[in-house]
């Protein structure tokens, strides 16, 4: 009798056994077939940025500390902030992760609106828990090309701005009538690094895998400026010496010094050696002597002798890359298959992920890597990004290849800041005659763990 008591336990065990395993086919199933990749969001540890280069002088550290300060100063009236202006420091716009970045969690411009007895509003399209942002109107009213910024704010009624009475622009018609575009801070580390890369280096990158980015739609050219050529907008900057400019999202500025001496003027309103006038000469705005910044030539030492934007520039061009996180979201793998799928699907065509600056004068910038991951070119983007405004050699659908070192750490994506999902920055991508449509095309036919394992590998740099 007992072993006739053992056929029937046995079977019963092994039918329960089958009921569990069953369960748990199906519940596998339906995980897989309801997994789907998220950005997994910003990294947190160390800001892995923010230092100065290895390498440099004990003359060359004294300048970048100096800059560092004057980067991160706030100016105010007496100073020559304004008449308009968008902020009133370097460092409120650039600070995620560290100085020297992009837009915080917490825009700084809703509270500045109001500081020192400001009388501004805030815009609608600034928020608080949104991109620090600058607008410019595509057109003019007559019709013709604008482009150029147009300052959310003013000194009216600020601390030392007695008598001076300044609107605000008209956002609210300019914005009904679709005539407002934005654009959002981007990061400054390894500036100088990106200076220094060879104009031959960036041709050579751009007419190479020739047949691969034919194949895929994708072109690309270099922002420089042709003698003869019209440009709109306010950035022609580069001049007619036929050699490629590099920095703001549409490529439009040569050289850290230019981009911080327009940076001073646009966006702060302080006048320098390069943009001397000032925007807006309203005769009861002006409490400062122009230019308002200038080289101090009774000072006593190199630091205090150069002007704030030779500072800036300092700070920029020694300010070391961002260092990518060996412990991001979904582990060494995971990263690993997603720096493969990136180079697979075509990303790598236009993100290139490193240069070599060439025979520089500053030994830590001399023959280094440069690891950004962008070919320093202009594409078409469709008309999903067209900003309508054409800066330099950039049209309006064109945008420079955004270096994506650091972008673990950035909140806001695109030149507008339109939004805080990498994943769906990367579908904005695709649109009506953007040369990204077949890499984002061979982006969508990955399946989900795939698409995933490239995210956790673009959230670790």
């Amino acid at each position: 009798m007992k072993r006739n008591l053992v056929v029937p336990l046995t079977l019963a065990a092994a039918v329960v056994c089958l009921f569990f395993f069953q369960v748990e086919m199906v519940e596998s199933q339906q995980f897989f077939q309801t997994f789907r990749a998220q950005d997994p969001g910003v990294r947190g540890g160390p800001a892995g940025a923010g230092g100065q280069l290895d390498g440099l002088s004990t003359t060359q550290a004294a300048f970048f500390a100096a800059g560092a300060v004057d980067f991160a100063e706030v100016e105010n009236v007496p100073d020559g902030l304004g008449p308009r202006m968008n902020l009133d420091s370097c460092g409120g716009c650039h600070i995620q992760p560290a100085l020297g970045g992009t837009s915080p969690f917490v825009n700084p411009q809703v509270a500045f609106a109001r500081k020192d007895s400001g009388t501004d509003n805030v815009p609608p399209f600034v928020a608080t828990n949104g991109p620090v942002r600058e607008a410019r109107f595509v057109l003019n009213p007559d019709g013709t090309a604008d482009g150029g910024v147009h300052a959310l704010f003013t000194i009216t009624g600020r601390t030392g701005a007695s008598g001076c009475m300044l609107a605000q622009p008209d956002f609210a018609t300019q914005l009904a009538n679709r005539n407002v575009i934005f654009r959002i801070p981007t990061p400054t580390f390894g500036a100088g690094l990106i200076e220094q890369i060879p104009d031959a280096a960036i041709a050579a990158n751009q007419a190479s895998s020739a047949a691969q980015k034919q194949a895929l739609g994708i072109s690309g050219k270099p922002n420089y400026h042709v003698a003869g050529r019209t440009i709109t907008g306010m950035t022609n900057n580069n001049g007619n010496d036929g050699t490629i400019a590099r920095f703001g999202w549409k490529a439009q500025n040569k050289s850290l010094l230019l981009f911080s001496g327009e940076a001073y003027n646009v966006e702060m309103g302080i006048t320098n050696e390069l943009f001397q006038t000032e925007r807006d000469e309203t005769a009861s705005c002006q409490f400062a002597t122009v230019p308002n910044d200038v080289t101090n030539t009774d000072a006593t030492t190199a630091t205090e002798a150069v002007s704030a934007i030779e500072k800036f520039a300092f700070f920029m061009r020694f300010l070391d890359a961002p260092q990518p996180s060996p412990d991001s979201p979904g582990g060494a793998i995971s990263i690993a298959n997603g720096r493969q799928k990136f180079a697979e699907i075509g990303c790598a065509l236009c993100h290139t992920p490193s240069f070599t600056t060439g025979n520089s004068t500053v030994a830590a910038l001399n023959g280094k890597p440069v690891n950004l991951f962008s070919d320093l070119l202009v594409h078409d983007m469709g008309v999903g990004l067209a900003d309508g405004v054409s800066q330099g050699e950039a049209g309006p659908r064109e945008f420079r290849t955004a270096p994506l070192w650091g972008l673990g750490q950035r909140i806001f994506f695109l030149h507008d800041g339109r939004t805080a999902d990498l994943l769906r920055a990367i579908q904005q991508h695709s649109s009506f005659g953007s040369e990204a449509n077949g890499v984002i095309s061979n982006f969508n036919n990955l399946g989900e763990g795939r698409k995933q394992d490239l995210l956790n590998f673009l959230r670790s740099l």
